[in-house]
Formats: structure tokens, C-alpha cells, sequence
């Protein structure tokens, strides 16, 4: 997996660099994910795993894309099948989204309850994580009853667990060391 993060990281700086000169972050973001839906489909992807030309390869691409991707988009998607590198559009996209959140100081936060939250509640969390973290804060929250009561917060590798469950963990390793 590493190896294919350094293959696609260039390209996904390029387009990231180029998304910001041109002011188009929004479309780029958009292109970017609908030619990695593409990618992904089984059909396109068994194609593109085929012995084909390269420019038949890419214009298949960019007919199927249709009019989701401008010409810098077709551009990139023949750049990307001369150097046989179609499969990767997926972790291209993840790179280029993960460059955007850090460009716009943003960071997804997963937030796990007991119950669902209200909107005063998740207000609350997210200013809290604004001002800890510096960060534009995105949450992402779901309904785990196991947690008894409370909630636990991720942040990337940062786990802020104050829920019942944790709290009775914790005791019992203290309990038990």
C-alpha cells in the first residue's frame, strides 16, 4: 500500500496544485470522484486490466466520464493510462481529498454515543475541537449502545473516550495493576 501512495502522490499534488491555481477545488474534488467511481466499476476495471491500446484505453474513459470531466480531467486521464496508472484514481482521489482538508484546516471527526445527539450537544463537541484542534471540524456521528452512556470521539489517531464503558475499562486495569 505504501508503495502505491508514493506512486500516486505526484499526481495528486499536480492536480491539487493546479485545482488551487485555477480556483476549482469543488470541481476538481467532483472529478476526481466520479472517475475513481468509474475506476472502481467492475466492467471499466476488468477493461482497463486488458491488453488495449492506450489511447482507445483513455478514450474510453473519458466517454464513459462524459461531460463530468473538463479537459484538464481528460488531460489527466490520458496522462494516467500512458503511464498505466487508471487503477490508482481511487487512491489519487483520497491524496488529493486529504491535500484539500489540510489546505482548508478541515478534519473529519467521528463521534460515537449512546444515543443520538442533538444538534446543541454536537454544536458543543465541535466548537470544543475547533478551538483544541485548531481545525475546521466536520463530524461524522453514529449510535453505539454499547458505550452505555457518554461518547467517544476520533480524531485520526487521537481517541477521546468519555463514556461509561471506558470510565468501568479503565477502573478495572487500574483494579487490576
Amino acid at each position: 500500500m505504501s508503495e502505491l501512495t508514493t506512486i500516486v502522490r505526484p499526481y495528486a499534488k499536480a492536480v491539487f496544485d493546479l485545482a488551487i491555481e485555477k480556483g476549482e477545488l469543488d470541481q476538481w474534488s467532483e472529478m476526481l470522484y466520479f472517475a475513481a467511481e468509474v475506476s472502481c466499476n467492475e466492467v471499466i476495471s476488468d477493461y482497463i486490466g486488458g491488453m488495449h491500446s492506450i489511447s482507445k484505453l483513455a478514450d474510453l474513459f473519458i466517454c464513459v466520464c462524459g461531460e463530468q470531466l473538463n479537459e484538464f480531467g481528460q488531460n489527466l486521464v490520458r496522462i494516467m493510462a500512458e503511464n498505466n496508472r487508471l487503477k490508482m484514481i481511487p487512491e489519487m482521489y483520497i491524496q488529493f481529498m486529504a491535500l484539500r482538508h489540510n489546505y482548508e484546516k478541515q478534519v473529519d471527526v467521528y463521534v460515537f454515543s449512546a444515543i443520538v445527539l442533538d444538534s446543541a450537544q454536537l454544536d458543543a463537541i465541535a466548537r470544543k475541537l475547533e478551538v483544541r484542534l485548531a481545525r475546521n471540524i466536520r463530524l461524522d456521528c453514529s449510535v453505539d449502545e454499547t458505550l452505555i452512556a457518554g461518547v467517544v470521539i476520533r480524531v485520526g489517531d487521537l481517541v477521546i473516550d468519555n463514556s461509561v464503558s471506558g470510565s468501568i475499562r479503565r477502573l478495572k486495569d487500574t483494579l487490576q495493576s
